[in-house]
């Protein structure tokens, strides 16, 4: 069987890609360029400064003359470095410069500007484009290499289009080097990601909702690699789905466009991720790839949440609605408290880490003013196999097969340190009845959904999740208030919500012989299940290197 043949978005093999910059700064007088007395551009700070009082005479595309908040008379563009995609000086003295421009409120698209270079400036234009290159992707992988997996059904059978006519010209004007696979079933993103050479790719991306995330997340943890394919692989979700939360978190948009631009500058950040654990008949707490273990036992491993209670009951209940988005979670809500008081009896058990929420806001601010830019290196096990991104806040993604703690797995994912929640309690925990919990819901991102900043404390890689508590008896308009308070950014202040950060937990249901437990949207069977941190164990791409795109506890809304 012929391997696929990984190529370039213009059809070029990757492997020898020609255009290929030093990033390295070249001194002060790579930051300006005068191609002839009509026509300078100049490179500050945060943008690059185009000024062209002949812009008639120049082959460029047709935005330049139609860009409609500028007046025909106006000599200049301003280009956020942010939207620069790419810069080169061809063979045939052409200067071509890619980025992305604004086409409507949370829109971009890939736009070209190219001017012909006398033979006196052939080597100062080289030299800016390698000035501008470095100063608009910094610590960022350029030519990023992505396997790119797209849901054809997601976003109401629109995540196709959006491929082709919003993400895919953004992937080319980067020079990113491209593999597109279309799923066939549900399961599918686990089956492409446990078969993937990870040597060939940076990145997978995922243009759906948030279950192909999930999907790819539980298909490396199957591998026999795990560790080193989840620290390899930067996963990352391009939003073409009724709940695009990943995005949200580390992309700030829920526009496709925009987040294949932030993908494109995206630094490379660990992520924390959970294993689930449920059913089992006791016996040690080994652990394993993924999917069935020892009979029943299973693991399934989350990167956004879990949930039990009304707010299980609500987003899995209301399935049939997708088609209203982010919409039918709110509208499941108001049913729910409309129909009164529902309680969930259950036992719970904690690993604490922090229950003071004067504790959990000076920490989460302390990190968010933090200043440590991510350092880069393309040495995975001793291979050549793309950046690696380390950040004070986590530990290395060293690839090592080392979970954060040292335990050391002979393959696979590392061992569970808690076991199942059918084995003996840990040593230290304790079971503490709640005969009136009404929702349990734990968070690793901050953005359960575009209105929904749940977790405002969360961070990528802080080896917690955030646990919140609300009791089931509260009246009506006590239950609206919450919801007023998740619109208002103000969810972690409520009195009436108790916010914990865990490292792992416990919960054991009493007195229901069904009921709904979510995790990453998904439901798993109901019973005793139980969760707990891997620190740093997964890899997205980021706009900060360090914290979500959500307002946090230090920066609520007034």
């Amino acid at each position: 069987m012929l391997e696929p043949k990984l190529v370039n978005v213009n059809g070029t093999d990757a492997t020898t890609n020609g255009e290929v910059h030093d990033v390295k700064p070249e001194g002060p007088e790579s930051t300006s360029l005068s191609i002839d007395s009509a026509l300078s551009l100049r490179l500050e700070k945060d943008a690059l400064i185009v000024v062209d009082e002949s812009s008639n005479k120049r082959d460029q595309s047709s935005l330049w003359n139609r860009l409609a908040s500028r007046p025909s008379h106006d000599t200049k563009l301003t280009i956020p470095l942010s939207h620069v995609l790419w810069a080169s000086l061809s063979s045939s003295s052409n200067l071509t410069i890619a980025y992305a421009a604004p086409a409507g409120t949370d829109i971009v698209r890939a736009t070209t500007i190219r001017y012909t270079v006398g033979a006196a400036q052939l080597h100062s234009a080289s030299t800016f484009a390698t000035r501008l290159l470095s100063a608009a992707y910094g610590p960022s992988q350029p030519h990023k290499r992505i396997k790119a997996i797209v849901n054809p059904v997601g976003g109401r059978s629109r995540a196709g289009k959006w491929w082709s006519k919003s993400i895919l010209p953004i992937f080319a004007a980067a020079r990113c080097a491209v593999d597109m696979e279309v799923t066939r079933h549900q399961g599918h993103g686990i089956e492409i990601v446990e078969e993937l050479d990870v040597d060939r790719y940076d990145v997978v991306a995922c243009c759906s909702g948030d279950g192909v995330p999930h999907e790819v997340f539980n298909g490396l943890g199957r591998r026999k690699d795990a560790v080193r394919a989840l620290r390899k692989i930067a996963v990352v979700q391009l939003p073409c789905g009724s709940g695009n939360a990943m995005a949200w978190n580390l992309c700030g948009t829920g526009s496709p466009s925009l987040a294949a631009l932030r993908v494109v500058k995206g630094l490379r950040t660990p992520l924390d991720l959970v294993s689930v654990t449920h059913g089992g008949r006791g016996g040690g707490g080994g652990g394993g790839g993924g999917g069935a273990e020892g009979g029943d036992r299973r693991r399934t491993l989350s990167f956004l949440s879990q949930a039990l209670g009304t707010v299980a009951e609500t987003d899995l209940g209301t399935e049939n609605l997708r088609w209203m988005g982010d919409a039918r979670f709110t509208y499941g809500m108001l049913v729910k408290i409309l129909l009164g008081k529902a309680v969930y009896p259950c036992d719970v058990a904690v690993k604490l880490e922090m229950g003071d929420k004067a504790e959990i806001r000076a920490r989460y601010q302390q990190e968010r003013r933090r200043n440590h830019p991510p350092t880069t290196s393309s040495n995975v096990d001793g291979e050549d196999g793309g950046d690696m991104t380390t950040f004070q806040a986590s530990p290395p993604n060293n690839g090592s097969g080392s979970d954060a703690d040292g335990q050391v797995s002979e393959g696979g994912l590392p061992p569970l340190r808690y076991g199942y929640a059918t084995d003996a309690l840990p040593e230290g925990w304790s079971l503490v009845p709640y005969d009136n919990l009404g929702s349990l819901y734990v968070g690793n991102m901050a953005y359960v959904r575009e209105d929904g900043n749940i977790f405002p404390a969360a961070l990528p890689s802080d080896g917690c999740i955030d646990l919140i508590c609300i009791d089931g008896d509260l009246s009506r308009s006590s239950s609206l208030q919450i919801m007023m308070a998740v619109a208002n950014n103000r969810i972690f202040d409520d009195h009436r919500v108790t916010y914990r950060k865990v490292s792992a937990y416990r919960i054991v249901p009493k007195g229901q012989a069904d009921g709904s437990i979510s995790v990453d949207g998904e439901r798993i069977p109901f019973g005793p299940f139980q969760a707990e941190v891997h620190r740093g164990l997964g890899t997205v791409l980021s706009m900060s290197g360090r914290v979500y795109e959500a307002p946090g506890v230090g920066e609520m809304m007034s």
